[in-house]
């Protein structure tokens, strides 16, 4: 039997496992039907003997044809369970079901479909997987690496020895394995021998949970049973929704600058309070209460968190993800992000991601030369790295990247009821030349600059989000002219929601940060969006990055004294909600923090302790209210008929008066703003129709840490023509300050057509 057995070996395959190269280890491992019976073949490196274990009992001895390396011949006619018993020395004996004997439970079909850029869900397929294979329990794990020699799976429960798992080249470069009896929780990564010999570890791109930082191994963790969601209602409204105009109010969020748990405080010298040093981080589950409570007190209607993909830099803020399927562990496990979002649902707060498909870091555990060559990186150095900012680009050519990229947008919209994707830096995916000087960019096809993979990927994953979730908000982080970012595919559109309007955001800023002296020499700033507002559906945005890296805080921005601070901030949150388009701010700008933004610690909740800011939240929590209670401010945002100005000529007194209307006439909405510091008593300005005028709103209120300029009587207009009307009143304009009128008219309101 034994010459039987040799003669069935194949040393030039035992020779590859051991040398682990083998990239189609079931050829030679586990049980095979050979002419005499059953042949089984194991590798344990390091262990002295190795039995098969046959129903528990019978116990057969197999023969050590090389160190490690074990064989038996079985006179068995069909192959069976059966278990190792491998014996290392000293006593130390371990039992093992062979991973050679299961078959692969991934179908050519998905694998094709991945290959063409169409499987939309191939994170159910690659990544790790808890799953029953001939009714034993086990993990598949695969991944995709063309250029490997070999691929093995490697964590706690191997010793992270490469040589005991070696992974079964499938179609379409697959490496799949399942491992039986392997567990929920486990550790683990992908070992991948590169052609030239080198060995490195990698964290599974499609892993859904990985471990803390700045550890990176990715843990096995099943996303699809975890969670017994309760927002029915929330989903049955969005989709009830979609495509309907609705306030959209978003708090932008950076969980751990929100607020973290027990932040050590030392006094200086003067006697003031400065927080040094933060310790660890609330979970999700806690944040979900915090911030839900905010956003319900304040009103505002959705929630825009920073990248919460696995990431190892906090000082990244998120934007350089390692871990694209994997909601970081600094505040828990997928499960408790999935309460996250589930508990912002049921309070009616909707929730949007921030999603990085524009570049990734060169760490060394993640997509970088994944298998030793550019993978999910462009081949091409002037498309496939950005030179400012040290990154990779994706090849959105490949199909298979892009596949990984959509899916993984679906992957979140899906499995974690994620109600919008904002989408970072699509201005360095649409242009080649993107941050380069000339010379270092290579032109497409027809010698242009516009990135065609790119933009084709873009369309593909918008008609895709569309068609499988219609009521799913995409948003795009786009700072060009770029024609139609909001414009339907079918009609050669980019096939986003909205666009960040970041125009609007650099004129407005900059005219309010003006001694307002010198602001009637920039009026043209503060128009200027209006001559395209209409020509995208836009967002308007104060978002982190106005915050950070020296710009100063919103409150720091605005010129002039203490007071006249504060004034300056309230003008420029009452002009923004009065401006057409969906709104945006960075959490602390509602309540006037001083100090910029930063990672490391949270807001300065204790600045509510003085009397300005605590009005500045007040007013905030007013305004933000007002614009949810009155259709004419957000109904007709991208509807040229929901904006008029009444006068927009007033450069010298820096004022504008405006009108939003809704379907309704008697919506109608009159808005004074003044960007100086000039009480103006007995103003007269042009109304839209005969009525009544009642300010529902002024900043200047004394509530609001203002000087109570304000018209406390209902307006009656007058016959008296004035800015191009027919009739007009008289208010007193606050200093620095916006005033609302609701606007009812007298005459039996008609229907606009």
């Amino acid at each position: 039997m034994k010459d039987k057995l040799y003669a069935y070996l194949d040393r030039e395959e035992i020779r590859r496992i051991i040398c682990s190269k083998h990239d189609h280890p079931k050829h030679i491992l586990g049980p095979h039907k050979v002419k005499d019976g059953i042949l089984i073949q194991a590798y344990f490196p390091g262990a002295d003997k190795c039995d098969v274990l046959i129903r528990g009992q019978n116990r057969q001895p197999m023969e050590k044809v090389a160190d490690g390396f074990f064989a038996v011949l079985l006179t068995m006619s069909e192959i069976f369970k059966y278990r190792f018993l491998v014996n290392y020395g000293d006593g130390h004996m371990v039992r093992y079901r062979d991973a050679y004997a299961f078959p692969t439970t991934i179908e050519t079909e998905e694998i094709r479909k991945f290959q063409a850029g169409i499987h939309y869900e191939i994170y159910k397929v690659l990544g790790a997987h808890p799953m029953t294979v001939q009714g034993v329990r086990g993990v598949r794990f695969a991944v995709w690496a063309p250029r490997a020699v070999r691929v093995s799976v490697v964590g706690d429960f191997n010793q992270w020895d490469g040589r005991r798992h070696p992974m079964q080249r499938l179609e379409g470069d697959i490496h799949e394995l399942f491992i039986p009896e392997l567990k929920e929780g486990e550790i683990y990564k992908y070992e991948i021998k590169h052609r030239n010999g080198a060995i490195v570890l990698k964290s599974d791109p499609y892993g859904t949970y990985m471990q803390m930082r700045p550890d990176n191994a990715s843990v096995i963790f099943n996303v699809d049973k975890c969670h017994k969601w309760q927002d029915k209602n929330w989903m049955a409204k969005r989709k009830k929704m979609a495509g309907k105009e609705k306030p959209e109010f978003i708090y932008e969020v950076h969980l751990a600058g929100f607020m973290r748990p027990d932040e050590v405080v030392e006094k200086t010298e003067d006697g003031s309070e400065v927080i040094v040093k933060p310790a660890g981080f609330y979970n999700y589950r806690e944040l979900a209460k915090q911030i839900t409570k905010y956003v319900l007190d304040m009103g505002y209607t959705h929630v825009e968190l920073m990248p919460i993909m696995e990431h190892p830099l906090d000082a990244s803020w998120g934007y350089q993800v390692t871990g694209y399927y994997a909601p970081t562990s600094r505040y828990g496990t997928p499960e408790d992000f999935m309460y996250f979002v589930d508990y912002l649902h049921q309070h009616d707060i909707g929730v949007i991601l921030d999603w990085v498909p524009a570049h990734f870091p060169k760490d060394q555990n993640g997509l970088a030369r994944f298998d030793g060559e550019p993978l999910y990186e462009d081949p091409n150095p002037q498309r496939g790295e950005h030179p400012h900012w040290g990154t990779l680009i994706f090849d959105y050519g490949r199909k298979e990247v892009s596949n990984f990229l959509i899916a993984n947008a679906l992957y979140w919209v899906e499995q974690y009821h994620i109600d919008g994707l904002r989408m970072d830096a699509v201005a360095s995916m649409l242009y080649l030349d993107y941050g380069r000087n000339y010379g270092e960019w290579t032109p497409n096809m027809y010698g242009q600059n516009e990135n065609l993979e790119a933009i084709e990927f873009l369309k593909h994953l918008n008609s895709m989000m569309k068609k499988r979730n219609p009521d799913v908000t995409m948003i795009a982080e786009e700072s060009t002219a770029f024609p139609k970012v909001t414009g339907a595919v079918e009609d050669n559109g980019l096939g986003f929601d909205y666009k960040w309007n970041m125009g609007w955001m650099n004129d407005f800023l900059r005219y309010m940060s003006m001694d307002p002296l010198f602001r009637k020499y920039a009026y043209n700033e503060l128009l200027f969006s209006m001559i395209y507002a209409y020509s995208e559906q836009y967002i308007l945005v104060l978002s982190h990055d106005e915050v950070v890296h020296g710009k100063g805080s919103m409150i720091q921005k605005m010129p002039g004294e203490y007071k006249d601070k504060f004034a300056n901030l309230r003008l420029a949150y009452g002009y923004m909600v009065c401006h057409p388009g969906r709104k945006l701010l960075f959490m602390g700008q509602d309540f006037a923090q001083f100090s910029e933004f930063t990672e490391e610690k949270s807001l300065e909740w204790f600045m509510l302790k003085y009397d300005m800011h605590k009005k500045m939240q007040d007013y905030m929590r007013d305004l933000l209210h007002l614009y949810r209670e009155y259709p004419a401010l957000y109904a007709l945002d991208n509807d040229p008929q929901g904006f008029e100005w009444i006068n927009c000529i007033m450069p010298e007194e820096s004022m504008v008066v405006l009108m939003r209307r809704s379907e309704k006439k008697e919506e109608t909405l009159l808005a004074v703003c003044n960007f100086t510091p000039v009480v103006r008593q007995d103003f007269k300005i042009g109304v839209p129709f005969k009525g009544k005028y009642k300010e529902i709103f002024n900043s200047d209120a004394v509530k609001y840490g203002g000087d109570g300029n304000v018209n406390p009587r209902m307006k009656q207009s007058r016959a008296e023509e004035w800015d191009g009307k027919e009739n007009s009143i008289k208010i007193t304009v606050p200093p620095l300050g916006v005033s609302i009128f609701k606007c009812t008219p007298l005459e039996p309101a008609k229907k606009r057509k």
